[in-house]
């Protein structure tokens, strides 16, 4: 069952759609506008635009969902490879003309000809854990050209502990989601937030130098990683 892609499914299809629920493991469920993931250019915030024009060379877009951001980016001339584990979501790529989309897990990935890859919407979170942005970096590592970059959004989310102690048996970054739409569920997955000071150090040790663009009052920020 794959909640998220009927639910895009059915936006394309009519138009509409009833509301994407997300589940999590803080708090109450929330509804996700399903049109938010059919943007336009126009209609990105800042922080997206700026993900987008500091990009290089050939793309590989990761989670790319509907692939609102690798058309922009192709209009914008470069070449883009867009990938995402839900079928759906390539087949609305497809439709969509991203050139090349395609179903691919990320870290089964083989391709070492990209200059940039991207990570938008927190897109960084689909790894899970915050120990695993060694394998994350270790597969880039292998995709990007010797010149590579990596550009990335995440978000503090230390907030939701407000009032309370950060929890001492794991990362306070790490939740887990569940969608449901039309009273059906899918299984829940792990998510991980990461807040600039872990990112930073974390990917410190592992050998990136990591540049901060961008941030907003609700502790968004936007990210650039090289090699050292």
């Amino acid at each position: 069952m794959d909640p998220y892609g009927k639910a895009l499914k059915e936006f394309v299809d009519h138009n509409e759609s009833p509301p994407l629920l997300l589940h999590n493991s803080y708090g109450a469920a929330e509804e996700m506008p399903i049109w938010y993931f059919f943007r336009a250019y126009d209609e990105m915030p800042d922080l997206e635009k700026m993900a987008l024009s500091v990009c290089e060379g050939n793309v590989l877009d990761i989670g790319a969902g509907t692939g609102c951001h690798a058309i922009c980016l192709q209009q914008m001339g470069y070449e883009v490879t867009a990938i995402d584990t839900s079928a759906a979501a390539v087949e609305i790529m497809s439709a969509s003309q991203v050139t090349d989309a395609r179903v691919a897990d990320y870290f089964e990935m083989t391709d070492s000809q990209f200059d940039t890859l991207i990570c938008l919407m927190n897109g960084l979170g689909f790894i899970g854990k915050k120990d695993r942005l060694k394998d994350f970096l270790s597969q880039a590592d292998k995709l990007l050209k010797p010149e590579g970059q990596i550009i990335l959004d995440s978000s503090d989310v230390k907030y939701l502990y407000e009032g309370e102690e950060l929890p001492k048996d794991k990362y306070f970054g790490e939740v887990s989601f569940q969608y449901e739409f039309k009273e059906k569920k899918g299984e829940w997955f792990d998510w991980v937030y990461f807040d600039k000071d872990t990112l930073a150090l974390e990917a410190d040790a592992l050998g990136w130098y990591v540049y901060f663009l961008h941030s907003d009052e609700n502790g968004q920020y936007l990210a650039r990683l090289i090699r050292k």
